[in-house]
């Protein structure tokens, strides 16, 4: 059967790299509490028991892992077969274990029995109860993902994943060493912006980044306009933006690698989250109060995460890290200010270029017309260009027809569309969230991500 494919094909990578098989277990499931319309779609969950070798340590372990997974995945669905097309690799770590489905978060433990058992008690928890608004239901899409869950939406989910994929040339890792080339593709077609966001995380973790470093590079907080950020901080932000681009859109992000668990919102705000702490040292965080009831006498602090800002808490030091002390701990530990001295150019620093005269002979109208300039360009367009510097003000939308189906002559940039998010909720001003807002573009190539 194709099960016993899958399970063959584990079993071979396992061995390829290095690692031991001890064993199956069929997960113990209750579907009493399905609705008819889920019931069809249930998969069959089972889990697999692997042994590190010869690892040298738990971080080594978990490395390997992910390398063992990305293997597994690429080599079945690589087979393109439709009966494999259901594999889903839900976790494979030794730190953590992921139990989701496509249930409202009271059938969770109705249907895993596992969760019940007394063995199984943590000292953290991920959950998250989601719509899909971007992607048709599936259980392979419910949160949480291997690291993260995500309240909100990425919008520039695209560009983000093209750049993952044109990293492949060029990025190298000490940690991955020759194995980086098993871990490609970083994303799947098909999946969502909060699995690919999982993925460009998990890389940069297991890829020698720490947590909460891999979570300031891809949601950064404003810094190109923030006047009381310090000058270490903004430059940690500024060398890492030639890195990696951002992650952007209105989000609330909850991550943890199970020995760390935290939150971010994005550098807007633009979702909800709020925590509290009790007596007994426990941190509950959600989209709003009241989630979990906690008598008020056993509250010691309320508050709610803020943009931009990181709530860390870390199980092994065993307290809740400030944001105020990772980022200055980050910024500190390198001299980014001077590396982006010894290797930027500023464009607004150098010197203006001398003024050359026209190569023609031909009029000024006829080169305009040349190059497709028309009347409407140079009212609407380049006059209020020339005048105040600033691009003109316009109305969205366009009634013209598209280039390739128009009966006129269009100049070449006429044929490329831009793709962008049209639509945040609330609505952005670029003038009242002037702190928020930046056009800073770094071109050049793309250093190495490690």
């Amino acid at each position: 059967s194709w099960r016993e494919v899958i399970k063959g094909i584990i079993k071979d990578k396992i061995k390829s790299e290095g690692l031991k098989l001890f064993g199956w277990r069929e997960v113990p499931t209750d579907n009493a509490s399905l609705g008819v319309t889920v019931k069809p779609t249930e998969p069959t969950c089972m889990q697999v028991f692997i042994g590190c070798g010869d690892c040298a340590d738990e971080e080594d372990f978990e490395r390997r892992l992910y390398i063992l997974r990305k293997a597994i995945s690429n080599a079945i669905y690589q087979r393109r077969e439709r009966a494999l097309a259901g594999y889903y690799p839900v976790s494979i770590s030794c730190r953590t274990v992921v139990y989701k489905g496509m249930f409202l978060a009271d059938q969770l433990g109705k249907y895993y029995p596992d969760l019940h058992e007394p063995d199984f008690e943590s000292a953290l928890a991920l959950v998250h109860q989601r719509f899909s608004t971007n992607t048709f239901p599936a259980w392979s899409l419910a949160h949480p993902y291997r690291m993260v869950a995500h309240n909100g939406e990425i919008n520039t989910l695209r560009g983000n994943v093209n750049w993952m994929a044109a990293r492949q040339a060029s990025v190298s890792s000490e940690k991955f060493g020759e194995d980086i080339e098993k871990l490609w593709p970083i994303s799947y077609e098909g999946q969502s912006d909060t699995a690919c966001f999982d993925n460009a995380l998990e890389f940069l973790v297991q890829g020698g980044y720490s947590l909460s470093h891999a979570m300031m590079m891809l949601v950064p907080e404003a810094w190109a306009g923030n006047p009381l950020m310090s000058e270490e901080r903004r430059s940690f932000y500024e060398y890492h933006a030639a890195l990696m681009e951002p992650w952007d859109g209105p989000a609330a992000i909850a991550f943890t690698d199970g020995r760390q668990i935290g939150a971010t919102l994005d550098r807007n705000g633009l979702r909800p989250a709020r925590y509290l702490v009790t007596k007994d040292d426990r941190i509950v965080m959600a989209s709003e109060m009241g989630v979990l009831k906690i008598p008020e006498d056993q509250i010691v602090t309320k508050w709610r995460l803020q943009p931009g800002k990181m709530l860390l808490v870390d199980l092994e030091q065993g307290r809740l890290i400030p944001d105020d002390e990772i980022k200055a701990e980050l910024a500190k530990s390198h001299p980014y200010r001077e590396w982006l001295d010894r290797t930027q150019i500023v464009l607004e620093e150098m010197a203006d270029a001398p003024a050359k005269a026209a190569r023609s002979n031909l009029s000024l109208l006829d080169r305009q017309q040349a190059f497709g300039y028309s009347q409407e360009d140079l009212a609407v367009l380049m006059t209020p260009m020339a005048s105040t510097g600033e691009e003109a003000a316009g109305s969205m939308g366009t009634d013209t027809p598209l280039s390739a189906l128009s009966s006129k002559p269009k100049s070449l940039f006429t044929y490329f569309k831009q793709n962008f998010a049209q639509v945040t909720n609330p609505p952005i001003d670029p003038i009242r969230e002037e702190l928020v807002m930046s056009l800073v573009s770094i071109i050049g190539p793309r250093p190495n991500l490690f």
